[in-house]
């Protein structure tokens, strides 16, 4: 069976299967811990969990405990849990956020329910990602509770503008290194951590997710503008047309030139009209500032990769570093 399904790219065909058993656990971890004792509370907390997703965040932490002597420990398995309920509790909260009507090609549970619902099962995933931190003992708890903070001040610098002074480039990377990179750099460390890895294996493991789950968020901003539907899956723009700031419209707001004086002028307008919208695009893919994000991408990439000399050399290392280049051309 080819690793082409798998989220993260694996070529070694032992290592394969050792992620694929352990994620077959996981799996069954997840659909254990989204049960309550009130059905709907089930319904309503298990409904992401099947609507599928690439499950990025444990198959880290199992990819990451290929770096210790004991990959195969159950608080390996129970940290891959930790993180994805975290981000799936996450997630409900962001459509609410977002007034989101699909998920993961689904009903959002706002729009299925309501946002009381959405926000409560939310609620309810994080407190049981928090049962199962106990479970890892006091560090966990501590290191949990930093990422916490971390997601949660990125969400909220999301809806809030950069103060006077301040760079808007800087605002948004910062917002997307709290969202996406804060748990990715968790995701890694527990895989470490939880498979006795050294302490210089972990500070490394946890800087590169770090780094990676910053550019592969950015690399969602350039695909927001680049790619054809066709492509990726995506919707072309729907950032653009929303008016959600991303790295390129950023950087292209920088300009001075006179030459963008028009896309300037259409990047601070009501987007909604289909014409203007299409304009815009096309504008914007014109622009070197998709270049200068692409850039920003690929140099995060070779950062994130030169970490990873603490590793030795083998399967494990060579993952993680085709993880970071796929990162940097990604299309979907």
């Amino acid at each position: 069976m080819s690793s082409s399904d798998l989220a993260l790219p694996i070529t070694d065909p032992g290592l394969e299967q050792r992620l694929r058993t352990r994620l077959t656990l996981v799996e069954k971890a997840l659909a254990d811990n989204v049960v309550s004792r009130a059905p709907f509370v089930t319904e309503a907390a298990s409904h992401l969990l099947e609507a599928g997703g690439k499950r990025f965040r444990p198959l880290l932490v199992l990819l990451a405990a290929e770096a210790g002597p004991q990959p195969d420990a159950d608080d390996v398995i129970t940290a891959a849990c930790v993180v994805e309920l975290t981000h799936l509790a996450s997630l409900y909260h962001d459509d609410v956020m977002d007034e989101a009507l699909v998920r993961r090609g689904a009903d959002s549970a706002n729009a299925r329910w309501d946002n009381h619902v959405a926000i409560l099962t939310g609620d309810f995933l994080f407190a049981r990602s928090s049962e199962l931190t106990a479970e890892l003992g006091r560090d966990a708890v501590r290191i949990q509770s930093q990422t916490f903070a971390r997601l949660v001040e990125g969400q909220i610098l999301e809806g809030v503008e950069p103060g006077p002074g301040d760079d808007p480039v800087a605002h948004h990377l910062d917002v997307v290194a709290g969202k996406t990179g804060a748990l990715m750099a968790t995701s890694a460390r527990y895989g470490a951590i939880f498979s006795g890895a050294s302490a210089e294996v972990e500070h490394a493991l946890t800087a590169y997710a770090d780094i990676v789950g910053t550019a592969f968020q950015i690399s969602d901003d350039i695909l927001d503008i680049a790619s054809e539907s066709v492509e990726s899956g995506k919707t072309p723009g729907t950032d653009l047309r929303e008016g959600i700031p991303t790295l390129p419209v950023l950087l292209a707001k920088r300009s001075t030139d006179p030459a963008d004086a028009r896309l300037l002028e259409l990047l601070d307008a009501d987007l909604s009209d289909d014409a203007l919208h299409a304009e815009a695009l096309t504008l914007l893919r014109a622009h070197p500032a998709l270049d200068e994000a692409r850039a920003f991408v690929v140099d995060r990439a070779h950062e994130a990769k030169a970490l990873l000399g603490a590793l030795p050399e083998g399967p494990v290392r060579d993952a993680l570093e085709a993880f970071a280049d796929a990162v940097a051309v990604r299309t979907a």
